[in-house]
């Protein structure tokens, strides 16, 4: 089959057509598919603040925070340690959205540096309720070595200060690209 315009089209069709818009492309690529495991270090209080708050709700919404608005540029690390050797930063947001259950809509860019993915980026978009022990979020696209990305991102809390808010996220990230 190839693809035109939006239309399937059988591969015996011979004719492509080309105007100065478009022109049909035959690429032979081969889908692979990655298994990513790194931690995710979100400091929102302390001297090294990796997350801010940006919009807060006028009235306090207990226990979920429902109207809290956070942008991260969050480390991502090898090991749960901040020591760790990094691997890249999770930059975007998350949102309270939940008014029964804290759930956060998150939206973020993971980018990684070094090694083999060095400048390439994985997109997720999905809902985050950070009090469940497992979370799965989609992987909607990426870039670089990433490219027509499409996945899913597992999340658990590997740490969690109370008194601080601040947490160390363990990510399993499945993702099909070319």
């Amino acid at each position: 089959m190839v693809l035109l315009s939006s239309f399937l089209l059988p591969s015996s069709c011979d004719r492509i057509e080309t105007t100065s818009f478009s022109k049909g492309v035959h690429a032979k690529l081969k889908e692979k598919v990655s298994h990513l495991h790194f931690y995710f270090h979100d400091v929102v209080s302390g001297s090294n603040v990796t997350a801010v708050a940006v919009a807060r709700p006028p009235n306090a919404q207990p226990p979920t925070s429902f109207g809290l608005v956070m942008v991260m540029d969050d480390l991502l690390t090898e090991g749960p340690e901040p020591t760790s050797r990094p691997v890249g930063r999770a930059q975007g947001l998350y949102a309270a959205a939940g008014l029964q259950e804290m759930g956060f809509l998150q939206a973020m860019n993971l980018v990684f540096v070094g090694g083999k993915y060095d400048g390439s980026v994985l997109t997720v978009l999905g809902r985050n309720a950070p009090l469940h022990a497992v979370r799965e979020m989609p992987v909607v696209g990426g870039s670089g070595l990433f490219r027509f990305a499409r996945g899913y991102a597992v999340a658990r809390t590997h740490r969690l200060d109370m008194s601080t808010g601040n947490a160390i996220v363990e990510y399993d990230v499945y993702v099909m690209h070319y």
